[in-house]
């Protein structure tokens, strides 16, 4: 029987020694941190958004980073196994707008217990506080040897100096977001002693830090029904539909968050150009009938006190600002070229996008393990044979709502799928 050991007691690494204990392995959980399951505890603000329940070849636009390498992980288990995996250990779900899957309870601590009780019925041996320094390798023969393998996993080492003989290690240590939760890169340095390449980490889905002044000056308006729309690269452009906040140091919100994952590496070359569409269910033509009728209805008020059912209060003052128009102006004063610069100030509301906040407000880490180096159809590292990489210790990541916890459970399932016994003894 195969001892193996996994690396990371989040969501990846939990389910990952669980879906192997349930084939008969011998497996050793490493954590160290004082309880599994820490980052996990804090998702969906507490609820733990555990997946999104639309069909699997709808997980793939989702995905951010190379989707296609998810090809086989998604097909083998998809948010609906996800589902019936949660509901058979005793959590009850629901699902919600956006088709996000949540524990019925809404309480995180439901989806970890289930966890662990499985782990340790499955009598998974669970390591807490221990830090795993570096994965141990021998050569192999050159019968043995395949392709760019040469090496094979012996074992790991701790930082106590301890050395634990294992047939595989499975890397499930995440990335670098929420240093707190234990997040600190001590995975990606192990892959990288291994020779593995690392594609350029940065934090993901996080607020966006702005240059202007007048944006903290709306700190805490939030704005719904707005379309976003940031240009970047070479005629790429980021424009969605939805909701976002304004904070002191600039935008946060789902849109703020979404762009962060796709504007994230272009920030790296200067500071972007932003836009929100403040009435994107008009056409231009409705909005200048909209004008119309509100100036009408106030022939003698000034613009601000005139368009006072446009916007939200604290937005008013800004937009009297950004449209040099004067404030007391009477609209029936206000000629058709400066009606049409409000317009076009409704309809592209402007910032400028100066940089990423820090991973400790990230919600994931994109960039990592590069895909090329590992096996999709088993999570192998195609370096070192018997090392396996899951969850968002690789370059992978994906939008809000439930998608990269999908990938944890679906790159677990079929690393575990694939671990092979050999007849080795432990």
């Amino acid at each position: 029987m195969s001892k193996i050991c996994v690396i990371g007691g989040g969501a990846a690494g939990m389910a990952c020694a669980m879906f192997a204990a349930e084939r008969g392995f011998k497996v050793h959980l490493f954590e160290r941190n004082e309880k599994l399951g820490k980052k996990l505890f804090i998702t969906g603000k507490g609820r733990c958004n555990f997946t999104n329940a639309c069909e699997k070849d709808e997980l793939f636009p989702h995905v951010v980073s190379n989707p296609r390498f998810l090809y086989s992980a998604f097909n083998s288990f998809s948010s609906q196994d996800t589902i019936r995996l949660f509901e058979s250990l005793g959590v009850h779900t629901k699902v919600e707008r956006g088709n996000r899957a949540f524990p019925s309870s809404d309480h995180s601590s439901d989806i970890i217990r289930a966890l662990e009780n499985r782990l340790r019925m499955l009598d998974v041996k669970i390591h807490l506080k221990t830090r795993v320094m570096k994965v141990l390798t021998e050569n192999l023969s050159p019968e043995e040897t395949i392709k760019k393998q040469n090496r094979r996993v012996s074992g790991i080492l701790l930082e106590n100096g301890s050395v634990i003989p294992c047939d595989d290690v499975i890397l499930a240590t995440g990335g670098l977001s929420y240093p707190s939760t234990g997040s600190t890169g001590d995975g990606l340095i192990i892959a990288e002693s291994l020779g593995h390449t690392l594609q350029k980490q940065r934090p993901a889905l996080v607020p966006l830090e702005t240059a202007e002044p007048y944006i903290p000056e709306l700190q805490g308006l939030s704005l719904r029904n707005v379309t976003l729309t940031i240009p970047y690269g070479k005629k790429k452009q980021f424009r969605e539909f939805g909701e976002m906040l304004f904070t002191h140091f600039g935008v946060s919100g789902p849109l703020a968050l979404t762009a962060s994952s796709y504007i994230g590496k272009y920030l790296e070359d200067g500071p972007l150009a932003a836009y929100i569409d403040l009435k994107p269910a008009l056409t231009d033509e409705q909005l200048d009938a909209r004008l119309l009728r509100e100036f009408e209805n106030a022939r003698n008020k000034g613009l601000k006190n005139a368009t006072a059912s446009l916007f939200p209060a604290k937005l008013r003052p800004v937009m009297m600002k950004l449209s040099a128009i004067p404030e007391d102006k009477p609209v029936n004063e206000i000629t058709r070229e400066e009606r049409a610069g409000f317009r076009r100030l409704v309809k592209a509301f402007p910032f400028t996008i100066t940089g990423l906040r820090s991973y400790n407000e990230a919600i994931i880490t994109q960039g990592g393990i590069s895909v090329k180096e590992i096996n999709p159809s088993t999570m192998e590292s195609r370096l070192v044979r018997g090392m396996y990489a899951i969850g968002e210790i690789l370059d992978l990541d994906a939008v809000t709502g439930g998608f990269n916890l999908q990938i944890a459970w679906s790159t677990a399932k079929v690393c575990a799928d694939a671990l092979s016994d050999n007849n080795r003894s432990s």
